[in-house]
């Protein structure tokens, strides 16, 4: 194609939204003329589900839930007078805030909070940290957030040795939807530990955002944690960004959160046209479709050029994957759908892969992300007449034009800067196009089996740790298939030889010999 060929194809396929001052191009898409017109139906088909789903229909059919997440920057279309619950949520938290900010709400010792701790998993820490990285300005925000997200003890030692001696001036959120999750669980208790170790009451620095009446709702109530924000039934943890979940550290840090709802409610509007040609989330849907056949067979890579923007990969990794990756469809045919996503940021990601996107295997399509603004200080040129923002412009659409050359595809978004509008703009556009997806290849975006699947088999990993600890008492020990005998577990050697070489690593059991042939038994 030359270029007033591409040029033509561009100006048919820009999307340009002035209110937003956003763009989405497609053109670099190999879509044939007709893709379109062809798709149609399929389309419309998608729009009324998708309305059905904010009025309220039961979305995810497994746990007979509706699917809210739309309703938290437009409470006015919430049916059944949740709206009210909603802007409450959000009343709640900017006085909550306000509280911590002017001094009012103090640690026990009576100084102000500077910190805030989130602990969390997947969505619960994902978004927020998505969140603080794009949002973030060292001096400007008015408190630290810190992050336990994964229940790994080293890295929760790191993070409270970056806190060091100002525990007392942090607070504490505890995210869990249900109070039983296991990572969120211990990293609880891992912070409370640290609390009571420099002499402090872990409640008096603590927050719980969960369903009522769950189980850390009432280790909340029974210790009397400062506050309690409400975890809605209708809210998964991959959309839960804009809900409390969200909200609180953003509101703590000092992000504006009217502004980051206002965005998300902006695009809300755009993407709720039926006229596929002015809906950008069904643009993106309908290229994703085209891209991977409608069966997930290219990947997703997702290239911001902004730092502030490097974790919003990671972000849509959840969003994206354990919403679309399902076994079977909605008539209960094996399908095995899914996009993965992976990706950092430009130009980084230069350096690192782009040569294998560029010359290796053509199995994703890239989605570049393109942020106007360079800085907010006065520039400075790295070359006569050229700055440093002027390179990281042209270093995208120089990888642009020569994955195009390639026989690459691409999508580009475009937004003015990076603040809390566009935040919730971005957070807005993908929710929407994942679920514009789901319906499109006829999958429940809204449940997620596999990962309850995983959390089923790591308890049954924790029980067995359990009974070989039990059977080693008074014992001599043996190999691990002699063990797996003792408990039972014939059939389960492997992880019984597994479990007891991390137990010799950390202290706990006692290896003599190496390799599978090793003879455990209590120290």
């Amino acid at each position: 194609m030359n270029s007033n060929e591409l040029w033509n194809r561009f100006k048919t396929h820009y999307f340009f939204a002035p209110d937003l001052n956003f763009a989405l191009d497609i053109s670099r898409m190999p879509f044939p003329d007709d893709f379109f017109p062809t798709f149609e139906p399929q389309l419309q088909d998608a729009y009324a589900k998708m309305d059905d789903l904010e009025a309220g229909g039961i979305a995810n059919s497994d746990e007979n839930r509706m699917v809210g997440h739309y309703w938290l920057r437009a409470p006015h279309l919430a049916p059944d007078g949740l709206g009210a619950d909603i802007e409450k949520v959000i009343a709640d938290i900017e006085t909550f805030a306000a509280s911590v900010h002017d001094g009012t709400l103090r640690g026990e010792r009576g100084e102000p909070f500077k910190n805030v701790l989130i602990i969390g998993i997947g969505g619960s820490a994902l978004g927020p940290q998505f969140v603080t990285g794009a949002l973030s300005t060292p001096g400007r925000d008015k408190m630290s957030a810190y992050f336990f997200d994964n229940t790994d003890p080293d890295g929760m030692e790191r993070t409270l040795a970056r806190i060091g001696d100002e525990l007392g001036t942090t607070l504490t959120i505890v995210i869990s939807k249900s109070g039983g999750t296991k990572e969120t669980r211990n990293g609880m208790l891992e912070a409370a530990a640290a609390y009571t170790e420099a002499g402090l009451h872990f409640g008096h620095h603590a927050v719980a955002i969960t369903e009522n009446g769950s189980q850390l709702d009432k280790v909340a109530q029974h210790e009397r944690w400062l506050a309690r924000f409400p975890m809605f039934d209708w809210i998964g943890g991959r959309t839960s960004e804009l809900s409390a979940v969200g909200l609180l550290p953003a509101a703590l840090q000092g992000f504006d959160i009217r502004a980051i709802l206002a965005g998300a409610a902006q695009m809300d509007v755009l993407t709720r046209s039926h006229e596929t040609p002015n809906n950008p989330a069904t643009l993106m849907a309908a290229m994703w479709h085209f891209a991977t056949n409608g069966k997930g067979e290219k990947d997703m890579v997702v290239l911001p050029y902004k730092d502030r923007l490097e974790l919003f990969a990671r972000y849509l990794q959840q969003l994206v994957m354990e919403s679309l990756g399902k076994e079977k469809d909605l008539d209960g045919n094996v399908v095995h759908q899914g996009i993965a996503v992976y990706g950092n940021k430009g130009s980084t990601d230069q350096h690192a892969y782009v040569q294998q996107l560029r010359d290796g295997v053509p199995n994703f399509f890239a989605v570049f992300i393109e942020v106007l603004k360079a800085r907010e200080s006065a520039k400075i040129e790295v070359e006569p007449g050229i700055t440093a923002g002027d390179y990281l412009s042209g270093f995208l659409y120089g990888t642009r034009r020569a994955l195009y050359e390639g026989g690459r595809g691409s999508i580009t978004i475009t937004v003015e800067s990076v603040n809390e509008r566009t935040v919730g703009m971005l957070i807005a556009l993908f929710e929407r196009a994942v679920g514009l997806y789901g319906f499109l290849v006829n999958i429940n975006a809204y449940h997620q089996p596999g990962v309850e699947a995983g959390k089923k088999a790591a308890q049954t990993i924790i029980e067995m740790q359990t009974h070989i600890l039990q059977s080693l008492e008074g014992d001599a020990g043996g190999n691990a298939e002699q063990i797996a005998v003792k408990i039972g577990a014939q059939d389960k050697a492997e992880d019984v030889f597994h479990i007891l070489r991390h137990l010799a690593a950390n202290g706990r059991v006692r290896a003599d010999g190496q390799g599978v042939e090793a003879s455990f038994s209590l120290p």
